[in-house]
């Protein structure tokens, strides 16, 4: 039976207690918070286009993701390299990475508009994603990009709407209306326009409203309603033609370079290609809201649109089949990223024509409101 008395086991307690706690303060190793890995980002697009505002969205749900140990710092067009540089600019470690569109690369190998350009067999945009992601196209796009000694990590995100025919002067109702205008397209766009007889010029998004302005170009097309207005196509151009086949199905390209990419730990490298997924469904909300409210805005501004004339559509298509016939046979990638995406649409196709209802029916039904005007 122990004689010592409650006074004497506390204070025993107490100095037990301190003295462990000194030691193991003594044992503990220093922790030291490791500085976050900072990647230099930039987009193809103007801060004040909605373009900037995707790859900044994108940035930010890896760098939340990321709690604090990965860091990408968006940079603007033109920071670092110019839109059509961004590949070399990647591959080369000058930049990090990027957010652009695949169909600027077009001068490296004509294989990689097809991801942008064209009426992809009747893809729509997300299809076009399908097919990158489980039908092939992924696989293809790496084989191109180590054609071309581009040592890149490539991510297609983004499916974006289809856009318009372009910003003309006044209304274009036949094939002849195009013919001998000063264009501005970019990737196979160029050969689809050039086919119908206008006379294209390739600008980087930022030229294009200057060009109009200036008459360097007579009309011209980017992408949407959200860009087109923060571009300031209203100031320059009333007339805008709605509907078209030659970029029917693009999506964005987030690059990165390859070994700073491979460098990056495990969960790392996973919580970058989450967030394209998740800025990509995020990204096609958004759009469908902020294009809304933009196409409003520029009919307030005296803007009218029209749907491009069935006659039109149907010379692209007609254009589209020499240019894929001519170039599937220069370039046997071009002609193998042809034919997966050929078998692809035709099956998935099928299913997406025959399941889909008609939402213009619906729609018509609740507000009768009539379709864009013709010409």
């Amino acid at each position: 039976m122990s004689t010592t008395s409650p006074v004497q086991r506390r204070r025993f307690l107490k100095r037990a207690a301190t003295a462990a706690g000194a030691a193991g303060a003594l044992a503990a190793p220093m922790v030291v918070r490791a500085q976050p890995i900072s990647l230099r980002f930039q987009s193809a697009w103007p801060t004040k286009d909605i373009f900037h505002e995707y790859a900044n969205d994108f940035a930010k749900k890896v760098n939340d993701m990321a709690g604090g140990r990965l860091k990408l710092e968006v940079l603007p067009a033109g920071a670092v390299a110019g839109a059509f540089q961004l590949l070399d600019a990647v591959n080369k470690g000058t930049l990090d990475g990027c957010h652009g569109v695949i169909a600027y690369h077009y001068g490296k190998n004509t294989a990689l508009a097809l991801w942008g350009s064209g009426p992809a067999f009747g893809m729509d945009q997300n299809m076009v994603l399908a097919w990158h992601y489980y039908g092939g196209g992924k696989a293809l796009v790496e084989e191109i990009y180590k054609a071309l000694n581009m040592d890149v990590v490539s991510f297609l995100t983004g499916p974006m709407p289809t856009q318009p025919l372009g910003w003309f002067k006044k209304p274009v109702a036949r094939v002849e209306d195009m013919k001998g205008l000063k264009f501005r397209t970019v990737g196979l766009s160029v050969d689809i326009f050039s086919a119908m007889g206008t006379s294209v010029n390739p600008l980087p998004g930022g030229d294009i409203v200057p060009a109009l302005d200036r008459g360097l170009i007579d009309a011209a097309e980017f992408n949407n309603a959200s860009s087109d207005r923060a571009l300031g196509f209203q100031d320059v151009a009333k007339i805008c033609m709605l509907q078209s086949f030659h970029q029917s199905g693009e999506q964005f390209e987030i690059l990165f370079n390859g070994p700073k990419y491979r460098a990056l730990p495990a969960d790392l490298r996973a919580i970058i290609d989450y967030a394209v997924q998740a800025a990509s469904a995020d990204m096609s909300w958004k759009a469908i809201d902020r294009n809304t409210k933009d196409y409003e805005e520029l009919k307030k501004a005296g803007v009218k649109f029209y749907k491009t004339p069935d006659t039109i559509l149907r010379a692209q298509l007609a254009a589209w089949d020499k240019i894929i016939a001519t170039k599937g046979t220069e370039n046997p990638l071009f002609k193998k990223v042809l034919d997966s995406q050929k078998a692809f649409a035709q099956s998935a196709g099928q299913w997406q024509n025959d399941y889909t209802v008609d939402f213009r029916m619906a729609y018509n039904h609740f507000f009768g409101k009539a379709p864009a005007k013709k010409v």
